[in-house]
Order: structure tokens, then C-alpha cells, then sequence
């Protein structure tokens, strides 16, 4: 069954919720949309790790009765078909389940039932639905009135743009579209998909550039855009260079999206000391200086290549994510900013009926409180990743140190990147780096606490191409002999004030208000706790350079800290002017915010002093 493109992805598309569930790890979501889009709700997953991939369409496929034909590495464009499969696999089932919910006996399914009350209040479908009842309407004849207004949720996908290894074939180097990112978009615009890619981790101008060649993400006279493209980014300025760069192909940018630096899961792309709050003001309140002068750059471009052009003005969406964990809090972002949508990711990671989490993970992660959650240096791409302390990937990485064996085999190599001692680049995470690397930091015959310190760097990197797969793994009950046994999971510091297993219900009535699934009191507001972070996240930088800092380092501090303190002005004039929202804790912010800016001045002091 073949959805309508233009009414089920089109310009005027009416959302059946208000939140979306981002990606969660490379593992976690990867067969989410399966579960969740049914309910009208949209889900991403990762395209990093095709070889997952693979394994799971052979799960699926065996579970549903249908052929299988194993693409090997034989195929030398195996990544771009494992993924153009495994998707198109996905689309499929979902949209069977979809029309068994929009088109079955509503008398003998409770999926209909689940679907609408999990419905926003404000939806015109649950208003419908609740007024029929209101108005006495047979139960079973209110849910099939409501059927055919049913929207199946987004199957989205993600491509990480700076994971983009170049590949060979027989000792030779293949073109630049077998990179591992050209060959995941390739994978992609190749599924019968119509849906979005989610573009995070910078730009990559090369493979924005590979876009132009397929017709998918073009839009129609109509405006219609079967593939839209997606940008994660960190500010407005950010956004406004990407979205002209790709105008200028004739490609429209759908939806920015703007996440939290640091109070994210996954890797934490710190901004420079800008926090949330105002930036989503900045996209508020000149959005029209993006839309316009992006629009025309886009028709000219189109003009140029002779490609329709639409009838009017293409819209797009500003939604954001990180950090978020009240319906209070979901609501003001939705009210303030005027956002599309808001991101809720690291809670689902304990709902089973959403995310891949096996049982000791699941346990650890229900227990985790705020000293268990913390940015590590355990990533191979360099960039600092929310980890869990207790995770059985950490404990397995100590008893390879141990036993003297550092580092990872190292067999999906999607991390590669370093040239120090080998012609082809290896990973930092991998048991051969750190081995070479010892050996050479051996031969500068350190003192034993400059020598330990210089040690602990190296072998703390983790392959998380693994960690992130493995529970996966262990929940589907699929091979993993090359995987082992330790896992890696990212989530986001406000994890630690959820603290039990909830269903799918349980959690979408958290974020609309109808449910409670934080018992604790004590949880700071979601601009407090990213301000906190950026603040710790400043006295580590100002460690690093106690002893040796220069003078552009001691500008950037300065920047930093006060790029902050402007934040805090923002937060405490928007809080003392709020009238009906967050009352309850309005005066338990302020202090905290006073708290804050009290700390960031002892910080500017000991930067001077130094």
C-alpha cells in the first residue's frame, strides 16, 4: 500500500502529536518507527551501522514470513542496498499495521483505542472523539467515525555527516559516493520512504552537494516534498548558513532543528557558552529573515536548472529537543517560541515498547542518579559523550586495561580517522592505536603521574560502534559474537529523575500532562540544568589550562563566561515577566539563576587572576 505523498507528507500536513522521538543511539531506535508510527507518532533511526541493519531485516523478515536474501560485502555498493532494504522492509510493515488500525473491526482491536487517547487534548481528532462520547454516542461507532482521520507518524532517518569513512574494494579506493555518509543518503533516497533525513553533526558540504542527484528531494509546483531534509543545528546562524548553502542547489531545508549542546544524549556539541532559551528567541523573532531571503535564493536556483517552481512560499518548521522533561515545560516551548515540535529522547529509553534496552541496562538506567550520568572523553570522534558510569561497556574497558590488552578490535571501522602511524587511518578507540600509542608514550620516560595521566587519555576512548549496538543485540536475542557483550548507552542527564519502566501510554500522557512519571520534587527547570552544565563544562576548560594559559585561551574563557551571564539576564527578565506559567517554581528559579550568576562571576576572577 502506497501512502499519498502530498497528503501524508505535504506542506499542510496536520500532526497527530506535538513531540517526536529523536534518535536514540545507533541501536535503541532502530526499529522504533515500527512500533510508534501507527500511533501517529514520528521516530528516527540511525543509518550509521548497516551491518545492524542487515541483521534485522533478516529478524523481521523470518518473524513475518517473508523472503530474505542476504546482501553480502560481495556487492560492492553493499551499504547503500542493506539500508535502501532494511527501510523499505520497515515502510512496509508499518504501513500494513497502520491500515489494519485505520481500516479494521474497531470491537476486537484496543490499538484504535490507545491511539486516540494518547491524542493531545487540543487535536481536532480527540476533540471529536471526546464530544461524540460527550454526547452519548455508541463507543465502539465514536471510534469508527474517527478512523479515516488517522495520520501515520514519520518514518525518519538520520545520517551522522562527519561519519563518512572512505572505503576500498580490493585494495583500491573506491569513489566518493562509497563514503560511508553518500552511501547512507543513497541508501536512503532509494527506499519508498516519503519522510525526512535528519543531517546532524556539522556541515559536509560535499555530500550536501550529492543531494542534487536525486529527484526525491526536489520540490513539486505544488510544494510537495516526498524526501525533506532536516538540519540539526546548535544556533540561528548556524541554520542561516546551511539553509542558503543548500538553497543554492535548489534544496530546500524543511525543519530546523535546534538541540541543547550539553543537555542532550549522544555526543554534546557545546555551543560557546550561548544557552537554549535564547536562541530559540533568536529563530522566533526573525524567521521571516529566513524564509524570505532563502526562498528566493531557492527559486533562483531552480530557475537555473529548469526544475518547477512552487506556488508559493515553502514553510518550514523550527522544533528543539534536550533536556525537557515536564508537560509544563513542553507546553511553554511550544506557547514562547512557537516551536512545530518538541524532542523528547532520553525517557524512552525506558519504555520498553519504544527502545532496544536489555535488562542490566534497563536496571542501571533506572537507578542512575545525577553523579552517574556525566559528559566522558570516551568518544573516538573527540567530542564529549553523556555516559553512564555503571554501563557494562565501561566495566569491560577497565578489565581490558587490566589485563593489559587496551582498546577495541575494531571491526565496523566507522570512526576511523587517525594517521599518526598507519598510511590507512585507524581508530583512537581501537586496540592497535592505543597499543602503538603506548609504546611511544613509554619511550618519553614521563614522571609516574605525568605518565599516568597522559595513559588514562589514550586508553579511555570506547568503540561505541559497538557498545551503542549491543543491547540490540541482547534484546532481539541476535548474534553477536563479534559485538561481545558490553553495552554503551547515552542519555541524557535528565534520565536521572525518571526512575521506573513506563508503557508508551504512560509516558505520552507524561508529556501532555495527564500522567506524572517523575516522583521526585527536586528537579531543576530545564534552563537551569543546561546552565549548570555549561558552568561545570567552563571550570573543566579552565582546569585544562591553569598552568599554561595564553592569552587567546583566556579571551575565549572570557567570551564564554560572559555569552553565559547574558543568558542569565535573558532567563531572569523572561521569568520575572511570566504570568501564568511556571508559578509554581517561578521564585525557586530566580534563586537559582542568582545562584548561577554569582558562580560565573568567581570564575571570571580566577580567569583574570590567571
Amino acid at each position: 500500500m502506497i501512502i499519498d505523498v502530498k497528503k501524508q507528507n505535504g506542506l499542510n500536513m496536520i500532526k497527530s502529536h506535538s513531540f517526536h522521538i529523536p534518535v536514540l543511539g545507533i541501536g535503541f531506535s532502530i526499529d522504533t518507527p515500527l512500533k510508534v508510527s501507527r500511533y501517529g507518532i514520528d521516530s528516527v533511526i540511525s543509518l550509521v551501522d548497516d551491518l545492524l541493519l542487515e541483521k534485522m531485516r533478516r529478524m523481521y523478515c523470518e518473524k513475518h514470513g517473508l523472503p530474505y536474501e542476504e546482501i553480502t560485502h560481495k556487492n560492492k555498493d553493499f551499504r547503500a542496498k542493506r539500508i535502501t532494504a532494511y527501510l523499505n522492509l520497515i515502510n512496509d510493515l508499518s504501513v500494513r499495521k497502520f491500515e489494519e488500525l485505520k481500516n479494521g473491526p474497531v470491537d476486537e482491536d484496543e490499538t484504535l483505542r490507545k491511539y486516540l487517547e494518547m491524542l493531545p487534548g487540543n487535536s481536532s481528532i480527540r476533540k471529536d472523539y471526546d464530544r461524540l462520547t460527550a454526547e452519548g454516542a455508541d463507543p465502539f461507532e465514536a471510534l469508527k467515525r474517527m478512523q479515516e482521520s488517522l495520520y501515520m507518524g514519520s518514518i525518519d532517518v538520520n545520517i551522522m555527516t562527519k561519519i563518512d569513512k572512505e572505503n576500498y574494494c580490493n585494495g583500491e579506493k573506491l569513489p566518493l559516493e562509497y563514503n560511508d555518509a553518500f552511501a547512507a543518503l543513497r541508501g536512503y533516497a532509494e527506499s519508498n520512504l516519503a519522510s525526512s533525513i535528519i543531517l546532524s553533526a556539522g556541515m559536509n558540504q560535499r555530500l550536501y552537494g550529492y543531494f542534487e542527484q536525486f529527484e526525491d528531494f526536489f520540490p513539486d509546483e505544488e510544494g510537495a516534498i516526498k524526501k525533506k531534509i532536516v538540519l540539526k543545528v546548535s544556533d540561528y546562524r548556524s541554520a542561516f548558513i546551511q539553509g542558503k548553502f543548500l538553497a543554492k542547489k535548489g534544496l530546500w531545508v524543511s525543519e530546523y532543528r535546534v538541540e541543547s549542546g550539553l543537555n542532550c544524549g549522544g555526543h554534546a556539541f557545546a555551543t560557546d557558552g550561548y544557552l537554549l532559551g535564547p536562541i530559540l528567541a533568536e529563530f522566533r523573532d526573525r524567521r521571516d529573515e529566513l524564509l524570505q531571503p532563502t526562498y528566493k535564493i531557492l527559486v533562483k536556483a531552480l530557475t537555473n536548472r529548469k526544475r518547477p517552481i512552487p506556488k508559493g512560499e515553502l514553510p518550514f518548521k523550527v522544533t528543539a529537543q534536550g533536556g525537557v522533561g515536564t508537560a509544563e515545560e513542553h507546553q511553554f516551548l511550544l506557547d514562547h517560541y512557537h516551536l512545530d515540535s518538541v524532542g523528547w529522547g532520553t525517557p524512552f529509553l525506558l519504555v520498553p515498547e519504544v527502545a532496544n534496552v536489555d535488562r542490566l541496562t534497563l536496571q542501571q538506567l533506572m537507578e542512575a542518579k545525577e553523579e552517574d550520568l556525566f559528559l566522558s572523553n570516551i568518544s573516538p570522534l573527540g567530542v564529549p559523550f553523556n555516559s553512564l558510569r555503571q554501563s557494562s561497556k565501561e566495566a569491560e574497558k577497565d578489565a581490558l586495561i587490566a589485563a593489559g590488552k587496551p582498546g577495541s578490535p575494531c571491526p565496523r571501522r566507522y570512526a576511523i580517522s587517525n594517521n599518526e602511524f598507519t598510511e590507512k587511518p585507524i581508530c583512537i578507540a581501537s586496540r592497535q592505536y592505543q597499543g602503538l600509542k603506548i609504546k611511544e608514550l613509554e619511550k618519553e620516560e614521563l614522571p609516574p603521574a605525568e605518565y599516568q595521566s597522559r595513559f588514562q587519555k589514550i586508553v579511555d576512548k570506547s568503540c561505541i560502534c559497538l557498545g551503542l549496538v549491543t543491547s540490540t543485540l541482547l534484546v532481539n536475542d541476535l548474534d553477536r559474537k563479534v559485538e561481545g557483550e558490553g553495552v554503551s548507552v547515552c542519555p541524557g542527564p535528565n534520565l536521572a529523575y525518571f526512575s521506573r519502566i513506563m508503557t508508551l501510554k504512560e509516558m505520552v500522557d507524561h508529556i501532555y500532562g495527564r500522567a506524572n512519571m517523575i516522583p521526585r520534587t527536586d528537579r531543576p527547570n530545564m534552563f537551569v540544568k543546561e546552565l549548570n552544565i555549561y558552568i561545570d563544562y567552563l571550570k573543566n576548560r579552565i582546569e585544562e589550562t591553569r598552568f599554561s594559559m595564553t592569552d587567546r585561551q583566556a579571551a575565549y574563557l572570557l567570551a564564554f563566561e560572559k555569552n553565559l551571564n547574558d543568558g542569565i539576564s535573558y532567563y531572569q527578565k523572561m521569568f520575572g515577566q511570566l504570568k501564568d506559567t511556571f508559578q509554581s517554581t517561578k521564585a525557586t528559579i530566580l534563586k537559582d539563576l542568582e545562584e548561577c550568576r554569582e558562580s560565573l562571576h568567581r570564575l571570571r576572577s580566577e580567569i583574570e587572576s590567571l
